[in-house]
């Protein structure tokens, strides 16, 4: 894989620059990244940020928040974390490619992870790392955090909203349920150490690539027009006349709020900690002004599982029809 440099600790530079690997770039086969973020809160691009983050905590802190363009729950970034960035065809998704490169890399330097559950990475029965994705045309990004030398404390804070699964744990219980992987990487010292042996193995002998005068202006623009924006952090809560939920093991939580005006929908929005392909948003603007008995008819066009991993098509139209 080529490797692609990325320095900046800027969470919504970051951001945009995830955005712009997967959409603007153009390049043959598949690149890497290695990169860090300030002290930030990174929301999943589908979640309510003020259900699912401590935001007083985080103004005092001086703590980032910052939406990303994949689905997924809500994580914590500080300088001891190291996240990285994979985009390569589509079809490479669906051979666990992009999931096995980062298990191989970690277990050849000594760490035992398994991949568990729905987009997380474990050691000793405990998540060291969590991943999500977003398909665009012909190509996909994974994107997902490896925590080295996290600050929990800091961590379980930050995330401690009223409605999030941190609020009601302790520290004691977040570090019984998480892992820093300096505990199982004999011999490396920091994130920084991480970094540099992750890119000798996951490069393998190919090159480095550098982002261009050109690329480096049209990710700082967008971080400045969207990313940094309260509209792209918060988003938009329309009052609704039906909210439901439901908890799927394959994606997780997706949250559905909408009106039914004379038995058509209207303002349907997805919210919650699901992870899939393709943004939910392009599937709510499907269904907008349908009658509830073509909802069957649109699935077919457009499945639901590109929006929640694993969901049938006849288990959405059983939730959103309430079964």
């Amino acid at each position: 894989m080529l490797y692609l440099r990325n320095s900046g600790v800027d969470p919504y530079w970051n951001m945009a620059f995830d955005e712009y690997v997967l959409t603007q770039m153009r390049t043959e086969g598949t690149v890497f990244s290695l990169w860090q973020n300030r002290p930030s809160v990174i929301i999943g691009l589908n979640q309510n940020a003020f259900r699912e983050v401590n935001i007083p905590y985080l103004e005092e802190k001086g703590i980032a928040l910052a939406r990303r363009v994949t689905g997924g729950g809500a994580v914590y970034h500080d300088l001891g974390n190291l996240n990285y960035t994979i985009s390569g065809p589509a079809d490479f998704w669906l051979d666990g490619g992009f999931t096995a490169i980062i298990a191989h890399a970690l277990r050849s330097m000594g760490a035992r992870v398994s991949v568990t559950g729905r987009n997380d990475f474990y050691i000793d029965k405990r998540k060291c790392s969590g991943f999500a994705k977003r398909l665009y045309k012909d190509r996909i990004l994974i994107h997902g955090t490896l925590m080295f030398d996290v600050n929990l404390d800091e961590m379980t804070r930050a995330l401690a909203s009223p409605e999030s699964k941190f609020a009601s744990k302790g520290i004691a219980s977040v570090r019984r349920r998480v892992a820093n992987l300096k505990d199982y990487l004999p011999g490396i010292d920091s994130a920084q150490m991480l970094k540099l042996a992750l890119e000798d193995v996951l490069r393998d002998g190919d090159g480095t690539v550098d982002l261009s005068p050109r690329d480096i202006a049209a990710i700082s623009r967008s971080a400045d027009e969207k990313f940094r924006t309260r509209e792209w952090i918060f988003g938009k809560s329309p009052s609704s006349s039906a909210c439901i939920s439901r908890k799927f093991p394959t994606a997780g939580t997706v949250e559905a709020s909408f009106d039914l005006v004379h038995g058509r929908i209207r303002g349907l929005r997805f919210s919650g900690d699901f992870i899939g392909s393709l943004p939910a948003g392009e599937l709510a603007a499907a269904l907008e002004g349908a009658e509830l008995s073509a909802v069957g008819d649109i699935l077919k066009k457009t499945p639901a599982a590109l929006y929640f991993d694993g969901v049938a098509d006849e288990d959405l139209r059983n939730f959103l029809l309430g079964d």
